[in-house]
């Protein structure tokens, strides 16, 4: 199965990726640490059945320093012990703002609550534009067709403006 449509040599694929782009690097410069955004994203990623994405963050995650165990285990992070009480706040998080058709209130006040025990405001921030941003990005993949396993971490370095 082929790609649809190359969105980063389309002019206008390749505006939105650019502008898209930035606005994650907005989200990498907060104080949430690299490896659980990469959890996050590959999570939601997972969920949404984006080849693509699952591939660029599994591989960005073990770049960042995370463990073969530990991205192993991030589909079925609540029946694992390898995660902290921080990451499973926004896990859970991420899961529940990626399955929003799926529950009839969104995001539960409980895991309200664990996120913003373990996460400043800044750093909520941060988690709920990455759910947003990745869960787009899972949408253009996916539409697109791009498929996993050709990704090689920070390819994309040179999009910022």
């Amino acid at each position: 199965m082929e790609p649809r449509i190359n969105l980063m040599t389309n002019p206008i694929g390749a505006k939105v990726s650019k502008r898209f782009y930035n606005v994650g690097l907005a989200i990498q410069e907060s104080s949430l640490p690299k490896s659980l955004q990469e959890l996050v994203e590959l999570r939601a990623s997972q969920i949404n059945g984006c080849g693509w994405c699952v591939d660029l963050h599994t591989k960005e995650a073990a770049a960042a320093g995370e463990t073969a165990l530990r991205l192993n285990l991030v589909a079925a992070w609540r029946e694992s012990t390898v995660f902290t009480e921080a990451e499973r706040a926004a896990l859970a998080l991420a899961e529940e703002g990626t399955r929003l058709a799926d529950a009839h209130e969104g995001v539960s006040d409980e895991t309200w609550a664990q996120v913003s025990k373990h996460f400043d405001e800044d750093q909520i921030a941060a988690l709920i534009s990455l759910i947003a941003m990745i869960n787009a990005a899972n949408r253009f993949a996916v539409i697109a067709r791009m498929r996993g396993g050709s990704y090689a971490p920070g390819m994309f370095a040179g999009l910022a403006d």
